[in-house]
């Protein structure tokens, strides 16, 4: 039994670990004020402020209910190995494995709340894809990532929303910006950010010979909703507006409803077409520009930062984060962090996440 109280011994230390990084004293204060604001009857009638209590009360009480639940589950742990020390009895062996086991992997779930150390990383992420280099294959290549991300996202439980979406000359799409929301969202999705290489034989070439096609991923905090704010002058804005093209067979306006947005100081274009107003499509561009304005200054911070620190940074295209191969042989690489599949069409279909966890633990430890 020296392995299982080894075991029961680590999880403990891992039970004490978590009420450091989920912060509980601190969960445990703001929970009884969370359920004060929900109760007040006239919580609805600011329908912003209301879900976004709503959306900390289930968040702060289900960090607190899974702790109290991993604390129980070691305790049960316990009883059980002393009661079977006790009377010798070996037929609870296969309930102390069963239950060591599901704590075990419980905590490696929740280690990963402790990768996420970005003032951002709990919020929503507003996303766009772009094709790159490889003609009507990166085209190609743009819808099928987005389409890995949207599977993904509706497997994690989260909402995927479309603000852009432009098509491609002879197939798949240009570009595509959308909004992804869910806890953490920003979070797991900074480790796509960057350029994706796909390896495939060609079904636009007559000749089925191999092609290679880019597309990039690029991820922003959503931070638009936030108390941040950011002085836009209308001199420093050109509004386009023209008619919606549709996104895969959603509805297509027949009205000039949809905006285009160039931030003209920094060359920043934002476009949406997916609501049915001009009007509304404007307040999205807005909303999608000061999440890039304010991410500029951000990164402009860190720059002039990591130069004081004689640090040097690329920011050039052509530098892909993950290769997709699919001809000669099949794999899909993480170039960062070397985490490897061997089952690409999986990932395609959105089982992508454990890329971006293996992401999330190499800069941890590259950070250490």
């Amino acid at each position: 039994m020296a392995e299982i109280d080894d075991i029961v011994e680590r999880l403990r230390r891992d039970l004490i670990e978590a009420d450091e990084y989920l912060k509980v004293g601190a969960l445990q204060a703001r929970l009884p004020q969370l359920e004060a604001e929900m109760g007040r009857p006239d919580l609805w009638d600011d329908a912003d402020r209301a879900r976004e209590v709503q959306t900390e009360f289930t968040s702060v009480k289900g960090d607190l209910d899974l702790y109290e639940e991993l604390g129980a589950g070691i305790g049960d742990l316990e009883a059980l190995v002393e009661l079977a020390q006790e009377e010798g009895d070996s037929s609870l062996d296969d309930e102390i494995a069963e239950l060591s086991e599901r704590l075990t992997d419980q905590f490696a779930q929740l280690e990963l709340r402790a990768l996420f150390t970005g003032e951002y990383d709990h919020g929503d992420a507003v996303c766009q894809i772009n094709s790159g280099a490889g003609g009507t294959d990166s085209q190609d290549w743009a819808e099928m990532l987005f389409r890995m991300y949207e599977r993904w996202a509706k497997n994690k439980g989260f909402t995927l929303e479309v603000e852009d979406w432009q098509e491609g000359g002879e197939a798949g799409i240009t570009t595509a910006a959308f909004t992804v929301r869910g806890r953490y969202a920003y979070g797991l999705l900074q480790a796509e950010r960057g350029v994706h290489r796909l390896v495939r034989i060609s079904p636009f070439d007559q000749q089925a010979r191999r092609h290679t096609a880019f597309a990039s991923f690029s991820v922003w905090p959503d931070v638009a909703e936030s108390a941040q704010t950011i002085d836009i002058p209308d001199k420093d804005l050109r509004v386009d507006v023209f008619r919606s093209s549709g996104a895969g067979g959603q509805h297509v306006n027949t009205t000039d409803s949809a905006v285009r947005i160039t931030h003209l100081p920094t060359g920043v274009v934002v476009s949406s077409q997916q609501e049915r107003s001009q009007h509304q499509n404007r307040e999205t561009c807005m909303k999608q520009l000061t999440v890039r304005l304010l991410e500029l200054e951000r990164q402009k911070r860190e720059d002039e930062l990591a130069a004081e620190a004689g640090e040097s940074k690329s920011t050039e295209w052509g530098s892909q984060i993950r290769s997709y191969v699919l001809q000669p042989y099949e794999q899909v690489k993480d170039e960062r962090s070397q985490f490897t599949s061997g089952n690409p069409k999986g990932v395609l279909d959105g089982d992508v996440e454990p890329f971006m966890e293996a992401w999330l633990r190499w800069r941890r430890a590259r950070a250490s």
